[in-house]
């Protein structure tokens, strides 16, 4: 389980910018100018220790009672998107409930970190652009099974088509986390964070970032 800190920001798209050895990097912006700390999940409280962080506004006539009552409580205004991360206790005590946590103490310039995110929907999609089968040959009579999946029966035994078998359905619309991305730029006062590389998810859809799970920590190269 990844328990590096992160954030929860919106996808505002892609840009690139110059890098000091003159090289370009295509970078995807990310807009954390409304993050705010929401909670603390505690050990003696609920059995696990989490940072509970909160983006965007949300209308107090969408919000239900129970949930208006927990944001009261906390003394802050209804956000509209949640989400726990799972963070050490001495970790989860740096955020006082309420505040906006501050980027450069949560990530540095170089280091790497894990973005997810959902993937646009496709819809229905057949079996080459969903699964990249190669289709039909092109010749010998093939008759309007170009871009058809092959066969996908076995013999007698056992005499049905075996489950989990790749098909033409819906494409898309599911979380998908890339690894070891690095942190091109840190814009702290207008709360924007610049990733290297694709980040799943439409724009001005929600992701995450948190310190990479494979790369010691998320550690700077």
């Amino acid at each position: 389980m990844n328990q590096h800190p992160g954030i929860l920001g919106k996808k505002l798209g892609s840009t690139q910018i110059f890098k000091a050895d003159g090289n370009v990097a295509a970078c995807t912006v990310i807009d954390c100018s409304e993050l705010v700390v929401v909670g603390h999940r505690t050990q003696e409280k609920d059995g696990y220790s989490a940072l509970v962080l909160g983006y965007g506004k949300r209308k107090a006539s969408r919000t239900s009672k129970p949930l208006a009552g927990h944001f009261k409580k906390a003394g802050i205004e209804p956000v509209q998107h949640v989400k726990e991360f799972r963070l050490p206790a001495e970790e989860v005590a740096k955020f006082a409930v309420g505040s906006k946590p501050d980027l450069n103490a949560i990530f540095t310039v170089g280091q790497f970190v894990d973005g997810q995110g959902h993937t646009r929907g496709r819809g229905f999609t057949g079996v080459m652009r969903r699964w990249n089968f190669a289709g039909g040959v092109g010749s010998h009579g093939t008759h309007e099974y170009f871009r058809h999946g092959g066969s996908i029966g076995t013999n007698m035994t056992p005499g049905r088509t075996l489950p989990n078998l790749k098909m033409s359905g819906h494409y898309g619309d599911e979380q998908l986390t890339v690894h070891n991305l690095k942190v091109a730029k840190i814009d702290a006062e207008k709360g924007l964070l610049l990733v290297e590389g694709g980040i799943p998810g439409a724009r001005n859809a929600m992701v995450t970032i948190r310190g990479a799970v494979k790369k010691n920590g998320g550690a700077a190269k």
